[in-house]
């Protein structure tokens, strides 16, 4: 199962797309810091599609790298973890 990668890793159009929803979505720094802590832990994640559900946002990915936020009411697809 492959880790969650580290920021400098990602696609510099991964990282942009990240910032972007961050922005349009609001995400807060409060959110950020709950998804930091979460990156901390060195996640396993599935080789498909994922979601991690934080409460006020959901971040959603595929094998290691994230793809984009959603909002709370968003529907995610993929494993839930």
């Amino acid at each position: 199962m492959p880790k969650l990668a580290r920021w400098d890793d990602f696609p510099a159009a991964v990282r942009t797309h990240l910032i972007q929803r961050m922005r349009e979505r609001e995400i807060s720094i409060a959110d950020l810091a709950k998804l930091r802590n979460w990156a901390a832990l060195n996640p396993e994640l599935p080789d498909g599609p994922w979601f991690k559900d934080f409460g006020t946002f959901k971040i959603c990915g595929q094998g290691a790298l994230p793809k984009t936020f959603l909002l709370k009411g968003q529907i995610a697809t993929g494993v839930e973890l």
